[in-house]
């Protein structure tokens, strides 16, 4: 299978799953607006999630991928199932370990987490107790990133990239069906994240289990941890995880920052982050999640021409698709909040509130996805402290520039500096990747470029004639924004498409095995 067309299975499913996070999302403000009760909730969500970026999806995938690759290329299939069954059983212990600390120690991590929740007694016990449900999450999703591991490695990206979908259908359904079944309703959203992450492992293993790599889970887990390969792993993890940690630290910032701000400015955030990750989904993680094994590969053939190649790929396609993107949610902030999320508790002014966010997080989108595609450049060949280092520069700027923004912009300042610290993650990594003679761009970028900004012109100015006024798209009934919110959408992404045609872009361009 080609890349780009393993790209676009990956991108095709993830945009399923962020479809139904749209839906999940337009029924959780539906039915729970924006108030305390779901900031409760968002921070609860949050620290599970950030822990399962920060340990399984992140510094795990980044460390374990890469050796797991070079055990399939260059060595036995016994020793490589051995890698596999060890790795299984020590990443398995340790998720759940800190998953039952995280049940202990909530009132601390929600205390740490969201200060200013301290002031509201109510609010604090509700995130404490929403955080309790859902801190079992990381175990689930922890396992489910091992497995996704081993089906990318043997180039199984489908079910990986299904996944998601699970969890966003059962808080829909949790949402819809059951709230009336807790007090507070809120409380069936975070059984939904519990019963999500259960659905999710049962999927991924059972696809393990189709391709003989379900693991077999040892409890001798000294004899696993000796283990020169699960070794190599843990120590590998060491600076992937400081690394993962600065961005996912950074996040947990801006939350804290946000505590302190007015009720209803975290789940601005939140909508605002959900918009923006729809393309960083589909795009970002499509593209790292192919382009890794593949690197990988080519760093173990030797091949250093087809490395910096799948490189120089890599980034012409996240320009291609990300920049029409950010520019297309910074002009469309309104129309698209409002047709999704304004309905029954969630108000004009959360539109407004939510649109400024939005607005400040679309500066940073193409940072935030070239990243995903020059940060890989380095996890291939396993050389994790330059990333490292990059990332503590970026966590620095990112509390600078929120001391600096948050007091005239207010949530939208803290959007902003996520977004410019992305810029400024993946403008050093692409000097680093250079410097280190890693990547040699091909030739014809300018003229690429060049032609890209045309067709964005022509986009933007199809979708300022389209736009309207605010005024339509806070009045007009749902079914006419949802009308011309799509035409809008859809004349814009021909004029893009035709554009690019007409210039000389074709499919078969970007095609490479």
């Amino acid at each position: 299978m080609s890349l780009l067309r393993s790209v676009a299975t990956v991108s095709g499913f993830t945009f399923l799953s962020r479809i139904l996070g749209f839906v999940r999302d337009f029924v959780i403000a539906r039915s729970f607006g924006a108030d305390a009760a779901t900031d409760a909730f968002f921070v609860a969500f949050k620290l599970p999630n950030l822990l399962r970026r920060m340990f399984a999806e992140g510094a795990f995938s980044q460390a374990f991928v890469p050796l797991l690759g070079e055990y399939h290329k260059q060595r036995g299939a016994e020793e490589t199932r051995l890698l596999i069954n060890r790795t299984g059983s020590v990443l398995g212990a340790t998720v759940l370990l800190v998953a039952l600390l995280g049940i202990w120690w909530a009132p601390a991590i929600v205390t740490i987490s969201a200060p200013g929740f301290l002031d509201d007694p109510a609010k604090f016990d509700l995130a404490v107790t929403l955080t309790r449900i859902t801190f079992l999450y990381i175990f689930f999703m922890s396992m489910v990133a091992f497995a996704a591991g081993i089906l990318n490695t043997w180039s199984k990206f489908s079910v990986p990239a299904f996944t998601p979908v699970l969890l966003n259908i059962s808080l829909i359904l949790m949402a819809v069906f059951a709230q009336g079944w807790f007090d507070p309703p809120v409380k069936a959203l975070a059984w939904g994240v519990i019963i999500g992450g259960i659905l999710q492992l049962a999927l991924q293993f059972y696809a393990l289990h189709k391709i003989d790599c379900l693991p077999r889970f040892s409890l001798n887990l000294k004899a696993c941890w000796q283990d020169p390969g699960v070794r190599r792993i843990g120590l590998l993890m060491v600076p992937a995880l400081l690394g993962v940690s600065v961005s996912q630290i950074s996040l947990l910032l801006n939350t804290v920052f946000a505590s302190f701000l007015e009720s209803g400015s975290i789940s601005w955030l939140y909508y605002a982050d959900r918009l923006m990750e729809f393309p960083a989904g589909m795009l970002g993680v499509a593209i790292g999640t192919v382009i890794l094994p593949s690197l990988t590969r080519h760093h173990h053939g030797g091949d250093k021409a087809a490395y910096s190649s799948l490189l120089d790929w890599g980034l012409r396609l996240c320009f291609l698709l990300t920049l029409p993107a950010a520019l297309g949610l910074a002009i469309l902030a309104v129309p698209l909040i409002s047709t999704l999320f304004m309905h029954g508790a969630f108000t004009a002014r959360d539109v407004s509130e939510t649109s400024h966010a939005l607005v400040a997080y679309s500066i940073g989108l193409s940072g935030l996805i070239l990243v995903k595609v020059l940060a890989p450049g380095f996890y291939a060949r396993q050389n994790l402290k330059t990333p490292v280092k990059i990332a503590i520069t970026a966590l620095v700027a990112t509390q600078l520039m929120n001391l600096v923004f948050i007091g005239p912009l207010k949530q939208a300042g803290l959007a902003l500096s996520i977004g410019l610290a992305a810029c400024l993650n993946a403008a050093l990594l692409y000097h680093g990747l250079r410097k280190a003679a890693i990547y040699e761009p091909l030739p014809g970028w300018r003229r690429f470029l060049g032609k890209v900004g045309v067709a964005l012109a022509i986009m933007s100015t199809i979708l300022l004639l389209g736009y309207r006024d605010d005024a339509f798209w806070l009045q007009a009934p749902i079914v006419e924004r949802m009308l011309w919110l799509g035409g809008l959408i859809t004349a814009a992404g021909i004029a893009y498409g035709a554009t690019l045609f007409i210039l000389g872009f074709r499919p078969k361009d970007f095609r490479k095995t």
